[in-house]
């Protein structure tokens, strides 16, 4: 049977699964794989970029980068290294300390989430065997959102020590939405720490060798998707940056490699989001449809899969970049805090009695989904039967005359409006009038018109 469709959980709760074990690292070995981590996010946001910009031109119906390398693919490295040796500009009136330390604090944070990932199991490195993993502990996923949460303050210092309105703006900006949209990340990941038992990363992908978690939790999943493009000011909710609006928003004076550091920091929190969602959703380094005991699930071929899920939400970031407009900044912060967190708590509670009726009355977990499946689609087909209630109609309003001298200068009259006749028109009607019955210009008496002889007095 494939392994995405048998059961997580039999019995009481969820199957803890087994934390790495890392008792056999040495301090060589820490070593070699924190420059692993570091060389892994400076080579794959190069890629990044190009694979953004190929994405796009041929979404937009383009070449994109073809010049500099096979296929473009040096264009990154070139624009790096022209921020490497650009005038780098400090701008007088910023506070000098803040406004150096604010990029620097966005990176460091952004390059601190990778080590509680793991890229697969254990495996062999010249004799030691050990985890593809930096390290692990308890609660790995809430240090990962605080590492996130910390980076916010470089873009919000950046903002703010540049002493410039637009740079101001887009901090204050970035604070309001990491607030609303942190919260909305935290609660999605609630329902997988209930069902997986642990919020260790380790633990929480082998929990899932019988059903990946966004099968059985594709709510928290969709709440996730739309929360890590927030967290990471992407299109359509990249308003700390706006470039319509706020010029570069946080950004606007920085350049050289301060410029670079914020750039560097959001493509790699854009893989840290979706190394997470690997991690917790897909199964982290799990391969699809394959037996745990196959070649595929072991050695060095899981690094694969976990790659190609990674990049898989990669391209969902460039996707959506490519095809959804910009919101504006009141439709956002009502999706926050109006449809994610409310739906993410109602969520949260609802797993939660799942959790605990399956652990009072011993219900398959396939069986339990099956029937939520079940009432939720009697749910939709009972709502399409339901009538909708109609409105009462309004009564027609009165139209008003249009006066296209209103306001003391001519305007012309909008669809559905008309003109009131001139009054040379109604001259001109008078005097038709009058040449076709030359009765009908005279003055009526009270009795009616007068004839001329009336007129004369005769």
């Amino acid at each position: 049977m494939s392994p995405l469709l048998l059961p997580a959980v039999v019995g009481d709760g969820a199957q803890v699964g087994v934390s790495a074990d890392f008792s056999q690292d040495v301090f060589w070995v820490w070593l070699l794989k924190a420059v692993a981590i570091i060389v892994f996010l400076l080579t794959s946001v190069l890629v990044a970029i190009w694979f953004e910009r190929k994405v796009v031109a041929r979404m937009q119906v383009r070449p994109g980068p073809n010049v500099h390398g096979p296929f473009g693919l040096l264009q990154s490295l070139a624009d790096a290294m022209k921020l490497l040796v650009k005038e780098d500009v400090t701008v007088k009136a910023a506070d000098k300390l803040v406004y150096i330390l604010a990029p620097m604090i966005a990176v460091f944070c952004s390059l601190l989430v990778f080590a509680v990932i793991p890229f697969g199991p254990e495996v062999s490195i010249f004799g030691v065997v050990t985890p593809l993993q930096l390290t692990d502990f308890p609660v790995a996923v809430l240090y990962i959102l605080a590492c996130a949460s910390v980076g916010v303050y470089g873009i919000v210092l950046g903002g703010w020590s540049s002493s410039s309105t637009y740079p101001l703006l887009g901090g204050v900006r970035s604070t309001a939405q990491v607030i609303s949209y942190e919260l909305a990340m935290g609660l999605s990941l609630v329902s997988v720490f209930i069902m997986a038992g642990s919020m260790s990363t380790s633990q929480i992908v082998d929990s899932q060798t019988q059903v990946w978690w966004f099968l059985p939790l594709l709510p928290a999943f969709v709440i996730y998707l739309v929360s890590m493009v927030g967290e990471t000011n992407r299109l359509p909710f990249d308003l700390p940056e706006a470039e319509g609006e706020l010029v570069s928003g946080y950004m606007t004076e920085y350049s050289s490699m301060k410029f670079a550091w914020f750039f560097l920091a959001e493509y790699i929190n854009m893989l840290n989001v979706s190394a997470v969602a690997t991690t917790l959703f897909l199964g982290g380094w799990r391969a699809p449809f394959v037996p745990a005991d196959s070649f595929l699930q072991q050695g060095w071929w899981p690094v694969l899969w976990f790659l190609a899920k990674v990049w898989f939400f990669m391209f969902l970031f460039v996707w959506i970049r490519g095809s959804v407009l910009r919101f504006r900044y009141d439709q956002f912060m009502k999706i926050g805090w109006k449809v994610l967190i409310p739906a993410a708590l109602v969520w949260v509670v609802a797993v939660a009695l799942v959790q605990a009726m399956r652990q009072l009355w011993d219900v398959d977990l396939r069986t339990m989904l099956f029937a939520l499946a079940g009432l939720i689609v009697v749910g939709i087909v009972v709502s399409f039967l339901i009538p909708e209630k109609q409105p009462a109609p309004e009564p027609p309003a009165d139209p008003e005359p249009f006066d296209p001298f209103r306001d003391g200068y001519p305007v012309p009259p909008l669809p559905g409006q008309v003109l009131p006749p001139s009054p040379r028109a109604q001259r001109r009607l008078a005097a038709t009038a009058t040449d076709a019955d030359p009765a009908a210009a005279l003055p009526s008496g009270p009795s009616g018109p007068e004839t001329p002889q009336e007129v004369r007095g005769g």
